[in-house]
């Protein structure tokens, strides 16, 4: 990772054009290839770039550049497409080179798993008298999340999502047209249960017969550590 704080311009020539005037900026040139310009204000937004993979090269400015101040040019092309940025450097205030190494990735709190482990523990949220049957239920197409029985014995199919979207419905929907080919288990009801159920989703959801749930992250750990807050 190299960060080089500058006064520098910026072009850029491709589908479209774009020109930054004259100011300083943060340049950020990363290991994969990647450059991004940024300035003091626009949170982690940057104010042009170019993705990888990309030829970096350095020129010598001419004549004409040099009497307006300009040092230094840095050409950065993107390899797939024809794409140009070019960097007009004036003056360099301050550089640093630095290997960060391979990064583990961001791991999130509340991933699906967790929140399958967690509805698992807790499943009379689906209703009282409810019954855990299995998580990752096999079927020939891939695992259901959740398998369970209501408190009639009714099997209920749960597809868990952090975000619902209408695929994670229509994941559901094959899902259950399997189950329900199974004479030991038919009928099987549906339940879409995510964080957060987008108003499509949800309609299509509805309109299939497939019952909607929120998950609140937050309540269902804490239903985890005391049991006796399962109920809210």
């Amino acid at each position: 990772m190299r960060l080089v704080i500058a006064d520098c311009s910026v072009d850029y020539a491709g589908r479209l054009s774009a020109h930054l005037p004259l100011a300083k900026r943060l340049l950020m040139l990363k290991g994969d290839g990647s450059i991004l310009i940024h300035s003091e204000t626009g949170s982690y937004k940057p104010l042009n770039w170019m993705n990888p993979p990309c030829n970096f090269s350095k020129h010598e400015p001419d004549e004409e550049q040099l009497a307006k101040g300009v040092k230094e040019i840095w050409r950065v092309s993107q390899l797939k497409t024809a794409d140009i940025l070019w960097i007009q450097i004036h003056h360099i205030h301050e550089e640093i080179d630095h290997e960060l190494g391979k990064d583990p990735g961001l791991i999130k709190d509340g991933v699906e798993a967790h929140l399958q482990e967690l509805l698992a523990a807790q499943i009379e949220l689906i209703g009282q008298g409810s019954k855990l049957v299995r998580r990752e239920y096999q079927t020939a197409i891939g695992p259901v999340d959740i398998l369970a029985k209501d408190a009639t014995g009714q099997s209920v199919a749960i597809e868990i999502k952090r975000r619902g979207e209408i695929d994670g419905v229509e994941q559901l929907t094959r899902y259950l047209e399997l189950l329900n080919r199974d004479p030991a288990l038919a009928p099987v009801r549906g339940i879409f249960a995510a964080q957060e159920i987008k108003p499509q989703a949800r309609t299509l959801a509805e309109d299939r017969g497939i019952e909607c749930l929120i998950l609140d992250y937050e309540k269902l750990k804490d239903a985890s550590a005391d049991p006796d807050s399962l109920f809210w």
